[in-house]
């Protein structure tokens, strides 16, 4: 008789995984794993279709930016503050050279921004807005090169206005 060797489930191979300039693991951190994240996601998709939704989102995420606290956001502070211009500038026509993987990106960032019933609740004291903060940050990490691009346009064009 043949013996049939069991498998074991003792040690497995580690899967590869890709890993951000600061060795994290993305997708790691819970708000990009979300339920909340994931509606963003879709909501962006349907918002970039849509002209006066993308008018709507900008308007809402420009009312949340100015009433959020600043520090959960630190250093991506400043990108934030890009994104919002650059849908601006997206929505008006004045601003066309953003990747279309990149514009879903912000926009989905944005709309996460202003959904206060996300992974925390931004009424929740002292953390609410640190996942907003965490997905600003991995989306700026993901699309650093697409908000550099716009914000050199944005000086040459401020420099040709002048």
């Amino acid at each position: 008789m043949k013996q049939v060797k069991a498998k074991t489930r003792g040690k497995s191979k580690p899967r590869p995984t890709h890993k951000d300039s600061r060795g994290d693991t993305p997708y790691s951190k819970p708000a990009l794993r979300s339920d909340a994240f994931v509606r963003a996601l879709t909501d962006a998709k349907a918002c970039l279709k849509n002209p006066e939704d993308l008018q709507v989102l900008f308007n809402e995420a420009a009312k949340k930016a100015a009433a959020v606290p600043r520090e959960p956001f630190k250093e991506c502070w400043p990108y934030l503050q890009t994104m919002l211009r650059l849908i601006r500038a997206h929505h008006l026509g004045e601003y066309d050279q953003v990747p279309n993987d990149a514009l879903l990106w912000i926009v989905a960032a944005l709309n996460y921004l202003i959904d206060p019933f996300d992974l925390i609740p931004d009424k929740t004291p002292f953390l609410g807005f640190v996942d907003d903060a965490t997905v600003i940050e991995f989306v700026t990490d993901k699309n650093r090169q697409a908000l550099d691009d716009f914000m050199i346009w944005e000086t040459a064009s401020a420099g040709g206005a002048l």
